[in-house]
């Protein structure tokens, strides 16, 4: 017998009905105001079935259609059959009792936990709890590298302000790897700079399988000022002035995924800044970027930033609150506050796998160590 559910961490799916082969579904909104496109649920008792999967509303397909999995998430593929916006044809192998159809690869706390249990705490590596979310999982940052008190560089990466937004975690797995490297960046990178990766700060979204974007009254990402509504967000408020110290950052660098497809959404871009000083810095990091993307990784051109002003990125995007990004501007010391967003399913003409974008954080950690030694 079919079964269909989004009861695993990172779930989330509406079963409008059943017919057959066909199956009417919808992305759970929750509590995101408006369309929004982010969906993942489980299939069992279907092997061997062709099946015509149909979304009812919000065209949540993505550029390559479904990402698959039939090992419980360890590894991922695109569908290779024919989709549209809103809907996909879907034929499960003979003796696949259980398989996971997603928007995107997911990622979540269990992932986090597989990728730290294969590499050893090298440099200052430490797992360290930020706060308990509201309902009470723990939010962890990870230090890497020097000390914060005694490096000479600090930075910070932040990941899933929009819970959503998984892909930019396989790329902060990359940029830990970049770091832990052999090489010389990696090794200059331990010996002179404290790092501080917060990897979901929205951690009970990521759990739970919320959109994330645009929740009411106000998103993770436009909590930034005032008096904060998530415990989360406050937290990080608190904990990294305090962190950074007199001497502050040099970077502060905040990782998304952008809409789900058309106009600069199909590349990895930065989201220019309205200061003309912070720009040249994001551009001067860009081409350094740009010349380190290691081959098989997600492509990167400095070409592709985003300049305020242009597109979604003007003062009117930000009128609901502050986001991280703005307010890193803030903290003392800093160069290069800034947010790169990273396609969830095709970036430049390349299929985003999770090995693709741990390439472009392999590119980041290297160009950080150009940027910082320079």
């Amino acid at each position: 017998m079919l079964k269909i559910d989004c009861d695993f961490p990172g779930g989330n799916i509406l079963v409008e009905r059943i017919e057959d082969d066909t199956l009417y579904l919808s992305p759970d909104m929750r509590d995101t105001a408006g369309s929004w496109f982010y969906w993942a649920f489980r299939l069992r008792g279907a092997a061997g079935r062709r099946l015509d999967i149909r979304f009812t509303a919000h065209n949540p397909v993505g550029m390559r259609g479904p990402a698959l999995s039939c090992d419980g998430g360890l590894n991922w593929q695109w569908s290779r059959e024919p989709f549209t916006t809103d809907s996909f044809t879907l034929t499960v192998p003979q003796g696949q009792d259980d398989l996971l159809v997603t928007f995107a690869p997911l990622y979540t706390q269990a992932e986090w936990e597989r990728f730290l249990e294969g590499r050893a705490p090298a440099g200052g590596w430490q797992r360290n709890v930020l706060c308990r979310s509201r309902k009470g999982r723990d939010v962890e940052w990870l230090a890497l590298g020097a000390p914060s008190d005694t490096a000479a560089h600090r930075v910070v990466f932040t990941a899933r302000h929009h819970c959503c937004e998984m892909i930019a975690n396989f790329v902060m797995e990359g940029i830990i790897d970049g770091i832990l490297g052999a090489d010389e960046a990696g090794a200059w990178l331990r010996r002179q700079t404290a790092f501080c990766f917060i990897p979901f700060a929205d951690k009970d979204g990521v759990e739970d399988g919320d959109q994330g974007k645009n929740r009411q009254p106000r998103d993770h990402n436009r909590d930034y000022v005032g008096e904060s509504i998530h415990v989360e967000t406050a937290a990080i408020r608190d904990f990294l002035p305090r962190w950074g110290g007199a001497p502050g950052f040099d970077a502060a660098i905040d990782l998304h995924c952008p809409w789900i497809r058309g106009q600069h959404n199909d590349v990895v871009y930065q989201v220019g800044r309205e200061s003309p000083a912070v720009w040249r810095e994001q551009q001067r990091f860009g081409t350094l970027l740009e010349e380190r993307v290691p081959s098989g990784a997600l492509p990167y051109f400095v070409a592709s930033n985003l300049p305020f002003g242009e597109a979604w990125n003007t003062a009117a995007n930000y009128s609901a609150g502050m986001s991280f990004s703005r307010w890193s501007a803030g903290l003392p010391g800093i160069r290069l506050p800034t947010s790169f967003e990273i396609p969830y399913a095709e970036a430049s003409g390349v299929a985003v796998t999770p090995d693709a974008a741990r390439g472009l954080g392999r590119g980041i950690a290297h160009a950080l160590a150009a940027y910082l030694s320079a």
